[in-house]
């Protein structure tokens, strides 16, 4: 990615401990420009930074049960900008919390598990392909 700049990837979670173990697993894989944030709260505080793509786990209350939780988090995420695509992140395997996530506009949700890291690389890739797709296919237009 030498002429690229990075994808700037905001990774949001309350469980410390996993938010690191995210991190490092996709800096390892990947050169993303990370910044990791413990809050719904900070995320929105922060969304000047403009990020290319947020991992947002759906429960964020663990340390503060006042915080905002994943899915107000996302609603304030589109209303700020509703092109920043934001894979939600849980240990729900519910067909339901998948559907609520994904009525909310989110563009994937993954559940945490021992192939959650493979899962959310390939939404990651799949969002940044279909994007390159998209604007060859404006740009062809364009032309016509």
């Amino acid at each position: 990615m030498s002429n690229e700049k990075k994808i700037n990837l905001f990774l949001v979670d309350d469980d410390a401990l996993y938010l690191k173990i995210l991190e490092i697993e996709l800096m390892e894989h990947a050169d993303f420009s990370i910044s990791t944030f413990a809050t719904g709260e900070l995320c929105i505080a922060n969304l000047s930074q403009n990020p290319d793509v947020i991992i947002l786990d759906y429960h964020l209350d663990g340390i503060d049960k006042t915080a905002m939780n994943g899915i107000d988090t996302l609603d304030k995420i589109k209303a700020y900008n509703p092109d920043i695509p934001v894979v939600m992140l849980s240990s729900q395997d519910k067909i339901e919390v998948a559907v609520d996530c994904m009525l909310h506009k989110a563009a994937d949700y993954v559940v945490k598990s021992e192939t959650a890291f493979i899962r959310l690389q390939k939404a990651i890739s799949t969002l940044f392909h279909t994007r390159k797709i998209e604007k060859t296919l404006n740009w062809y237009m364009e032309r016509m």
